[in-house]
């Protein structure tokens, strides 16, 4: 069983939204807990491999809806013009 890490209940609300308006902002706020998460681990040392781990993973994932979300709104445009 994954433990519970503070950071992922926000990366769990980006994979899981479905309204573009809302995912550039999820995608943020999960970025933002993980960078915070980081910087912990980097002062005290803590964090297990596991956890290095999934948030290595999980910064892959908000990079794909990063760049999934940009080629979305990149199309839209396009098809304005």
């Amino acid at each position: 069983m994954r433990p519970d890490y503070v950071w992922h209940k926000s990366y769990k609300a980006a994979v899981l939204e479905t309204e573009d308006i809302k995912l550039g902002e999820y995608i943020r706020v999960a970025k933002g807990a993980i960078d915070k998460r980081l910087w912990e681990m980097q002062m005290d040392h803590g964090g297990t491999l596991e956890e290095r781990l999934a948030i290595t993973d999980a910064l892959g994932g908000l990079n794909v809806l990063r760049r999934e979300l940009e080629k979305r709104f990149q199309d839209t445009d396009s098809n304005k013009a």
